[in-house]
């Protein structure tokens, strides 16, 4: 992908402000404060789950159910929609309003919280099996898992920002907007190519590892309606999405459209 060319944001070179017509950064991030839902939704599905499970499965196997359902089929899922399809929010004057972070802050959050808890429910489940991966779901939940922990390392690889608005830019001074993610260097192109796929395939194949979840403990009825609501969900916000077009290039929604 080509940079914004330094000239949309030549405005920027007059002291003390920003001309009329030059695209403006939002001071703080804009957006749908429903987002909250989402971890309220995953705490209510995971108390479901092992309130409901403790009983028949133990108190640690249902805790390893509780936190993946939350994980991968609410809280990280949720991470990625957004990053996906909310860089420009219907509170935002897009593209006089640019560089609105809500997706960034709630990505993280979402991602961070998501990884920490599928983790919690991976050592549950150690604690009771000794390490051993018998079963289908044992076998692609581990690969799913290690995907997962790849995406919150290769985040750390995706290098600097740069553009009039990075860490040690100018707004001024075209010559330090330097940077990856600014100028598409190869690195940052490396990481793009693995972080995106990498990332909807590690959510794909963990939508599938909770219904090999749920069919390994039998299928209970209540287990399937709680599994199918919540990827379900995930499904039906993906289509909605696709189908009414709210993707927006990252590079656009940080610079605004280029000319």
């Amino acid at each position: 992908m080509a940079r914004t060319t330094d000239a949309q944001f030549s405005d920027l070179a007059t002291v003390g402000g920003r001309a009329p017509n030059a695209p403006a950064p939002l001071e703080r991030p804009v957006g749908s404060r429903s987002i909250w839902l989402v971890p309220a939704a995953a705490v209510a599905a995971a108390l479901a789950v092992w309130f409901g499970l403790s009983g028949t499965v133990g108190a640690v196997l249902a805790l390893h159910a509780a936190c993946m359902l939350s994980a991968w089929g609410i809280l990280l899922p949720a991470g990625g929609l957004i990053a996906r399809f909310a860089k420009v929010t219907s509170r935002q004057d897009f593209p006089r309003e640019i560089e609105n972070l809500y997706w960034w802050v709630w990505h993280r959050r979402l991602q961070y919280a998501g990884s920490v808890v599928a983790t919690l429910g991976f050592v549950a489940v150690v604690s009771q099996t000794g390490g051993r991966f018998d079963t289908v779901h044992g076998r692609v939940g581990l690969a799913v898992l290690l995907l997962g922990w790849s995406q919150v390392g290769s985040a750390w690889l995706r290098g600097t920002k740069g553009g009039p608005t990075g860490r040690k830019a100018d707004p001024r001074d075209p010559a330090t907007w330097r940077g990856d993610h600014y100028d598409m260097t190869a690195r940052r192109r490396r990481f793009e190519a693995w972080h995106r796929p990498a990332g909807w395939a590690a959510l794909g194949a963990g939508l599938l590892t909770i219904v090999l979840g749920v069919d390994l403990v039998g299928t209970p009825a209540w287990l399937f309606a709680v599994a199918a609501v919540a990827e379900g969900a995930v499904v039906l916000a993906f289509l909605d999405g696709t189908f009414r077009s709210k993707r927006t290039d990252t590079y656009a929604s940080i610079w605004g459209p280029r000319r």
